[in-house]
């Protein structure tokens, strides 16, 4: 049985859908206006592992993720740049959607864009207004919190203290100081629909209340996003919806953990703010993704590129893994050890899914992982034979096909790992190596020295088997800040 923490109720439930083998997910996405971030990032792997890991247990799941292509933050980067809002809206859609393949991200089933649910959003402010939980006040409509009893009830936050800690709202159009847009009377020069109230656009947090009612209804299963979006977003969202349908809007609500740089809070005025692509320059995306699985999702994760290495390392681990036993060389004196395999398999299995299925806990997942590493290289370098051989690289075959399936890990053949990052042509490589292995075979031992040195100085490593030399890139990094 799957165990999710629930934001709204603060404590691990046993998950169960509101429809048998039925999940409806809705996750925030991004607002486009500019390039994906860490932060970014993070929540999309942990939405995507949750996604994978619900389908690996045999639900249909199905995920949905907007895109918010209107607000203040558009409009001023499409002046400033003097383009249409729509032509920096849609490049930055084109972006978002390759960063998220380079990390493995599966697509959304659905990826509904704010501006195409105007009409909607304009219905569900008539729906607030009529029945008192939104007035109309030049132009604008706002949501009057003060109806709504339960504000508060996803944040835990209490509406009076709310009030108090209000700053000084010079807006006196408000009647309140925590009322919120949901209806935005447009200035000049910026987009506009036609409304009931005049020209406008819509707020930030009615967006998410249509888009997710219409395409999957309410209530689902599961709303997801950032920590950042607990309050106000998703606690408005809750407002609103609930307010206009009378009926619980999500069941479970899962929120993920902030992103830190060196142990300080990601901000662009702090200079320590990083984008994907920023990330991608210097790694392969399998290890930022690999990194972000290392932490619980609900737990803050700190950032640095030590720990990208740290990552690089470990993927590098599992490589070397699959690596080592594609070019195993059984012995005479290898012995029958399958019984010992599958153990060691069965192991794995029901420690990864115990982890996985308490709250997602990848960081556990990967544990179970090298700790299959450790088991199996101590039963090969105790020799086995051909039988058990193919029976580890069967069970290793299956153990990488859930990996990938899940945590979207090892999606590369060892060959290929370890040759991405070849710094010199493949060739040329290939004649080193027989210069060597000639040089080795007349005892030349400091012509085949100089070789050796020269390509680990290149980080190229050299294994001598009895099937012959073989070789391995293990990038090096210099300056990474």
């Amino acid at each position: 049985m799957i165990k999710i923490f629930n934001t709204m109720t603060g404590k691990k439930e046993e998950f169960t859908p509101l429809k048998d083998n039925e999940v409806r997910m809705y996750v925030c996405g991004v607002t486009v206006y500019d390039y994906c971030h860490i932060g970014h990032a993070r929540s999309s792997v942990v939405f995507d592992v949750i996604r994978r890991y619900l389908i690996y247990k045999g639900f249909k799941v199905i995920f949905v993720k907007n895109f918010t292509d209107i607000d203040d933050k558009i409009i001023n980067r499409s002046n400033n740049e003097n383009i249409h809002w729509k032509e920096l809206t849609e490049k930055f859609i084109k972006e978002h959607d390759y960063d998220m393949n380079q990390l493995n991200i599966l697509p959304p089933d659905f990826t509904p864009k704010a501006t195409e649910f105007i009409n909607e959003m304009i219905k569900l402010c008539e729906i607030l207004i009529e029945k008192g939980y939104a007035y109309v006040a030049d132009g604008d409509v706002y949501y009057r919190v003060s109806n709504f009893k339960e504000y508060g009830k996803l944040s835990k936050r209490d509406l009076e203290e709310l009030l108090a800690g209000a700053r000084v709202d010079i807006n006196e159009k408000k009647e309140n100081p925590l009322d919120f847009a949901l209806w935005k009377k447009s200035k000049e020069n910026e987009p506009f629909w036609e409304s009931p109230w005049g020209k406008g656009r819509p707020g930030w947090h009615i967006e998410c209340s249509v888009m997710s009612s219409k395409i999957l209804g309410i209530p689902f299963d599961i709303h997801g996003g950032g920590k950042d979006l607990i309050f106000p977003h998703h606690e408005n969202e809750i407002a609103q919806s609930e307010a206009a349908e009378e009926k619980m809007f999500a069941k479970y609500w899962i929120h993920n953990g902030f992103v830190n740089i060196n142990k300080e809070k990601m901000s662009k005025s702090l200079g320590n703010f990083f984008t994907i692509r920023d990330i991608i320059k210097k790694f392969d995306p399998e290890v930022l993704r690999f990194f972000l699985l290392t932490t619980h999702y609900r737990s803050p994760i700190d950032f640095s590129f030590d720990h990208l290495i740290e990552a690089e390392n470990s993927l590098n681990r599992i490589y070397i893994f699959f690596d080592d036993l594609n070019h195993y060389f059984v012995t005479k004196k290898g012995k029958n050890r399958i019984d010992e395999v599958q153990k060691i398999y069965d192991k794995f299995l029901s420690s990864f899914i115990k982890a996985m299925d308490d709250d997602f806990n990848t960081a556990k997942g990967l544990a179970t992982i090298f700790d299959y590493i450790r088991d199996m290289n101590k039963l090969l370098n105790q020799k086995v034979d051909e039988k058990t051989l193919c029976e580890i690289k069967i069970l290793s075959d299956k153990l990488k096909d859930i990996v990938n399936q899940v945590l979207g890990i090892i999606i590369h053949t060892p060959d290929d790992w370890f040759e991405k990052n070849l710094p010199l042509d493949k060739n040329e490589l290939l004649k080193l190596i027989e210069e060597r292995t000639i040089a080795r075979k007349n005892k030349d031992f400091e012509k085949a020295d100089k070789i050796r040195d020269r390509l680990e100085s290149m980080g190229i490593e050299l294994l001598d088997t009895p099937k012959g030399t073989r070789f391995r890139v293990i990038k090096k990094h210099k300056e990474l800040n």
